[in-house]
């Protein structure tokens, strides 16, 4: 936080914990005897549009799941993610039909396992 842009950086943590908090994230519990928290760590990302000017300053909190042991800690992981063969598809679909595709940057994304 010793940088030029640490106001910058600060809001942009604000904003990520303003966000978990309205969507929900997580819930304070007890700790479980005998089980360790799983801990985490700031990412901090600059946004930069198609000239390299710098849009705005992203910030992720990420746990740190390398910790975890697959059978104690979880049971199983789920992550959707798309394919580029979806995405060729699409792109041949709107161009074949000559549609409309319109490109949009989601700024806080939560998925749940049952889709």
């Amino acid at each position: 936080m010793n940088s030029d842009d640490s106001d910058k950086w600060i809001n942009a943590m604000k904003e990520e914990m303003e966000s978990m908090a309205k969507n929900e994230v997580w819930e304070l519990v007890n700790l479980p005897v005998g089980h360790k928290a799983v801990g985490c760590k700031w990412v901090f990302k600059t946004k930069r549009d198609s000239l390299g000017n710098i849009e705005r300053h992203k910030a992720r909190l990420v746990a740190k799941g390398f910790n975890q042991k697959e059978g104690i800690d979880y049971n199983e992981t789920f992550s959707p993610v798309s394919k580029k063969d979806s995405l060729r598809i699409i792109l041949a679909l709107v161009a074949h039909f000559d549609l409309e595709l319109h490109q949009m940057d989601v700024k806080t994304a939560f998925l749940n396992g049952s889709l």
